[in-house]
């Protein structure tokens, strides 16, 4: 599971990192609301957790900017305001979830997989991801493009995987590079960019629309 935790107190950030780490979970940390607001608009994330007290963005205004474009993203508030009146305003936010400061990390761990579960086996299950008429079966690896099969190698479909689940945002090449390849991104190689041709070649020639775009100086988005 990838968090998203935005939080302006170093000490608390790297606590709940490393312990979120050795959980198992992968963490992305923003230490503004700014901040946070361009790391979830250019990755994935199955929940994100938000201080309230941010700076530029504070946590009920980004809670509510994230959930006007994402409806169904899970989203916690963890927080030292912890008054009836800030809960009611953190929920009206859209908040899925809201919890107090001081904490006992177990029940932040349990929280989180409490959140999973509510959305639905779609975060572990087999899903069907679109964009336009571009279609793939997470669970058979099969992809098509207009009813037609596309074959891809094991590198191409997790590539094109980590697009489509983020289809409409902008993917940089040090994202790719530390979510499909795992390593630090090396800009003395082009390996980045050759994959995404192989894949243009394979998802847009002869198609009149074109899904995968390079977006000059930030990195490549698909949209339908």
């Amino acid at each position: 599971m990838r968090i998203l935790y935005v939080e302006d107190e170093p000490n608390v950030a790297s606590f709940v990192q490393k312990g979120l780490k050795s959980e198992g979970f992968e963490i992305d940390i923003a230490y503004d609301g700014m901040l946070g607001l361009r790391l979830f608009n250019t990755s994935s994330y199955d929940v994100v957790i938000l201080d309230i007290n941010l700076p530029k963005i504070n946590g009920f205004d980004l809670c509510k900017e994230i959930k006007s474009v994402h409806p169904s993203q899970l989203v916690m508030l963890l927080t030292a305001l912890d008054s009836i009146i800030d809960k009611e305003t953190g929920f009206g936010a859209g908040a899925d979830d809201y919890l107090a400061k001081p904490f006992e990390f177990r029940e932040l761990v349990l929280r989180i997989h409490a959140l999973a579960r509510r959305k639905g086996p779609s975060l572990s299950a087999n899903t069907v991801i679109q964009v336009d008429n571009l279609i793939m079966d997470t669970g058979s690896k099969i992809v098509t493009r207009d009813g037609k099969r596309i074959e891809l190698t094991g590198r191409e479909y997790a590539l094109l995987e980590y697009l489509m689940k983020n289809a409409g945002k902008i993917v940089s090449r040090v994202d790719i590079s530390e979510r499909v390849w795992d390593i630090r991104f090396d800009t003395n190689t082009n390996v980045i960019d050759v994959f995404i041709n192989y894949l243009r070649k394979k998802i847009d020639v002869g198609h009149s629309k074109k899904l995968l775009h390079t977006v000059v100086g930030m990195g490549y988005m698909l949209r339908g």
